[in-house]
């Protein structure tokens, strides 16, 4: 028989598995879907928003499927890699054969995102002289890794998570004839603002301010970096009822707190902080009329980020003539910002998605 302690913990670990959702790789791989292949390519005279050009930019890339089949481009969090959308739970669920992605018909790429990864990013060695990028550059680098090594001239389906899915708002609008259809989950088309900044801001502060940052220069992470981390997803990931299931009282709070600050953790500050920033004059408002692919939003009620009750996604059916929007609705087995990579929470409105579209062209 087991103590009340050790329930209490094996409650606490589950919902932490939860809550790192969107910033760690599962590393867990489905078998009923082919061995992803991995790659890198230096895409040569990378040009940032800035003005600021690298000579050289490593994207490292996994995809999975023949190339002969429909290109897929799947995108993962802001911070974390692309191996999180290989676990059980996502990849699991859509790349399997007869799945809405199913390998077979698809050929599925799945980046590292430009700062993140095993692509070139700050603690390569630059620090914070590395380019500040945007949203946008990140877009811009997936692009010439699909159309310059990959040889991809149409996309069937942009998909992202969180991070990912602000890409792919603006994938639709920078690139609009380039796939037929787009799927930004757990984001919204509007700029970064409120508690989404407001947090991102109190964790690149709560590193930036601590003397052991030394400016980008430290040879040691600096001691705020667990913590910040820690309570970053804590505040801002998790759900509220799922939250209250796992911690209903001071003592079991306490607990949770103690069982996340005690993780270790791969991340580097300056990456951490380039990841974060990296969204600051995001704002796809403005140019929605000029995505022309079939659109799927999919969005959780309970996402502390991107709460429903701001009502940004409103309004995009008429300007996007394609264009639907689905709600997971909040549960105490949802996880918040996280929900969504419980791709069986939605995928058979994937599936309705892809089936409603034209032939393939590429």
């Amino acid at each position: 028989m087991t103590s009340p302690r050790t329930n209490v913990m094996q409650l606490l670990n589950t919902v932490a598995a939860t809550l790192v959702l969107t910033c760690c790789a599962t590393g867990v791989r489905a078998a009923d879907y082919p061995a992803p292949k991995v790659g890198d390519w230096m895409a040569t005279n990378f040009q940032f928003h800035t003005g600021e050009v690298l000579p050289r930019v490593r994207l490292h890339y996994r995809t999975v499927g023949a190339p002969t089949g429909m290109p897929v481009l799947v995108l993962h969090a802001s911070t974390g890699s692309g191996d999180a959308m290989l676990g059980a739970g996502f990849g699991g669920e859509l790349f399997g054969r007869g799945q809405p992605l199913d390998a077979e018909k698809y050929f599925i790429v799945i980046p590292d995102a430009l700062g993140a990864g095993q692509s070139s990013k700050p603690s390569d060695g630059l620090r914070a002289s590395f380019p500040q990028y945007s949203v946008e550059d990140l877009v811009r680098a997936q692009y010439r890794l699909l159309t310059e090594h990959l040889g991809v001239t149409r996309l069937r389906l942009v998909l992202g998570f969180s991070g990912g899915g602000m890409q792919t708002w603006l994938w639709g609008e920078l690139y609009p004839a380039f796939m037929d259809a787009l799927v930004p989950m757990a984001s919204m088309p509007m700029p970064m603002s409120g508690r989404n900044w407001i947090a991102r801001r109190m964790l690149i502060d709560m590193i930036r301010n601590d003397p052991g940052y030394m400016n980008g220069d430290y040879r040691v992470q600096p001691a705020s970096l667990k913590s910040a981390i820690a309570y970053f997803g804590l505040l801002t990931n998790g759900g509220t009822r799922g939250l209250q299931k796992a911690a209903p009282t001071r003592e079991r709070a306490d607990e949770l707190i103690a069982q996340r600050l005690a993780q270790n953790t791969a991340a580097d500050a300056n990456d951490l902080i380039y990841q974060y920033e990296a969204a600051r004059d995001y704002d796809p408002s403005p140019r929605l009329e000029q995505i022309r692919s079939a659109l799927l939003v999919i969005n959780s009620a309970d996402d502390e980020r991107n709460p429903p009750e701001l009502r940004a996604v409103e309004g995009v059916s008429r300007r996007v003539p394609d264009g639907r929007y689905f709600e997971i609705a909040a549960s105490a087995e949802t996880a918040g910002h996280g929900t969504a990579m419980a791709a069986r929470l939605w995928k058979d409105e994937l599936l309705s998605l892809l089936t409603s579209l034209a032939p393939y062209r590429r």
